[in-house]
């Protein structure tokens, strides 16, 4: 059976993502400028910066939240540039966000069980769940996945902060996606809850591909295997972890003195 790549290289394209001059405008403010990046199939990408660098931005671009002003996307070789969000997630993209956005009354499984159902073919039916069907049990799956097994049947309203992220990585995963993007999934967790998701993460599937924002750098290095930093809604610096961490003009522009 042919892989991805062997796919994807048969098609003409190697890449999950890629973006060619992209710019996007707020009337005379540029938040994106002329931005170039290529991802690879099942590559784990940081993209790195100061507040207000354009990396949000950047993921409301590829994911359609809005549309850049100029330029290309392409998602595993097809142009995606205008096509509106829902499109962008039938064709494996998926994405969280900065804030949570849940159904806090449902239960950890029943959200989960929601987000499966969002993306399959009976979305609109109105018949009630059985427990041996098959999105019924994706979502028992996922929730094994995001070490959520014993409050599977609690509210979101009781999760703490970091379990209700936990469960945003799972609602991300339904469907069997191609590709993800996590929003500062660290933002506002315990040493403890961040490790938990760092191990999240390092256990995703290896042809699942994913770019995270991350101010966490103890995070964000340890999952991904290449890093991009923005400066001023630009690219800045591309390299390996330990490259990024390791270059003085980062380390003076974002991480700070005596990082590392």
């Amino acid at each position: 059976m042919a892989t991805v790549a062997q796919k994807l290289s048969a098609a003409g394209t190697s890449h999950a993502l890629e973006l060619r001059g992209v710019d996007r405008m707020f009337g005379a403010l540029a938040a994106l400028s002329d931005i170039n990046l290529e991802v690879r199939p099942g590559e784990k990408r940081a993209v790195l910066g100061s507040n207000g660098a354009g990396k949000t931005t950047l993921f409301n671009c590829v994911t359609g939240d809005f549309l850049p002003t100029s330029g290309r996307i392409r998602f595993f070789g097809e142009d995606i540039t205008r096509l509106p969000a829902h499109e962008r997630i039938r064709r494996g993209l998926r994405r969280t966000y900065q804030i949570s956005l849940l159904f806090k009354g449902l239960t950890v499984l029943d959200n989960i069980y929601l987000a499966c159902r969002g993306v399959s073919r009976g979305r609109f039916s109105f018949v009630r769940p059985r427990r041996n069907e098959a999105l019924m049990q994706s979502a028992e799956e996922l929730v094994d996945a995001v070490h959520l097994t014993d409050i599977r049947d609690r509210p979101v309203a009781e999760l703490s902060y970091g379990q209700q992220r936990q469960l945003e990585v799972a609602m991300a995963l339904a469907g069997a996606p191609r590709f993800i993007l996590f929003d500062e999934p660290a933002a506002g967790l315990s040493p403890t809850e961040r490790g938990e998701l760092i191990e999240i993460l390092q256990s995703l599937p290896s042809h699942v591909g994913f770019i995270i924002i991350e101010h966490d750098m103890d995070v964000a290095l340890r999952v991904v295997e290449s890093v991009t930093v923005m400066h001023n809604g630009r690219i800045f610096k591309e390299g390996t972890p330990e490259e990024i961490e390791n270059d003085a003009q980062v380390q003076e522009l974002y991480l700070g003195d005596g990082h590392g």
